[in-house]
């Protein structure tokens, strides 16, 4: 079986988005460099819709290529899939997709995706754990992340901190109550416009 680690990109307050889901530039790194993360030159997908490849540093290609690479489902919230309109069926990584929401796929929406919809957290990392096999887990962070480390769901956090302060907006622990403990990190790694951290969960 495979580990479930919480991810996203941060600025260095603690914010993964703005009050409006705008990442401002938090996501430049991706673009900062001359590796690309995926080999394969026909995958074009990024995050903001644009089309071009991620080129990063080396640094940050060896990292995130070996995390793409192990990585079988993705879990996240209603609100990114609703921001990113799914990836338009083809996540950045991995095989399948499970999306936290009280409300179902959007009738005609991609059949040919593997998107599963559940409206619990535990059911969600129950399911990715189904489709998982042996892959890891990717759950993104934010409140539904926030939620699934509260559960003790979660084997590692793992942030890509980008030099900028945001002062407010959409928390990488969401609304998380109490203090949860990790472990000294792991995996630090210096990129280019970006840190890359791993912590464990201390259980």
């Amino acid at each position: 079986m495979g580990s479930v680690f919480m991810h996203n990109v941060m600025s260095v307050d603690g914010f993964i988005a703005d009050a409006n889901d705008d990442v401002g530039p938090l996501h430049d790194w991706y673009f900062n460099g001359d590796t690309p993360i995926v080999e394969d030159a026909g995958r074009t997908f990024d995050h903001s819709g644009v089309g071009s490849s991620f080129k990063v540093s080396k640094a940050s290609a060896e990292y995130v290529r070996t995390m793409w690479e192990s990585i079988g489902v993705i879990v996240m919230g209603r609100t990114l899939f609703d921001l990113v309109n799914g990836w338009e069926g083809d996540p950045p990584t991995g095989d399948h997709v499970v999306v936290v929401s009280h409300r179902p796929k959007p009738e005609g929406w991609h059949p040919e995706a593997s998107y599963h919809f559940v409206d619990d957290v535990t059911a969600a990392i129950g399911k990715a754990r189904e489709l998982a096999g042996e892959r890891n887990i990717s759950v993104n962070a934010g409140d539904v992340g926030a939620q699934i480390l509260a559960a003790g769901l979660v084997d590692e956090v793992a942030i890509d901190v980008v030099p900028v302060v945001f002062g407010s907006g959409k928390r990488y622990f969401g609304g998380i109550d109490g203090q949860h403990l990790l472990e000294d990190p792991h995996v630090v790694v210096q990129g280019d416009g970006v840190l890359h951290l791993k912590f464990k969960v201390r259980r």
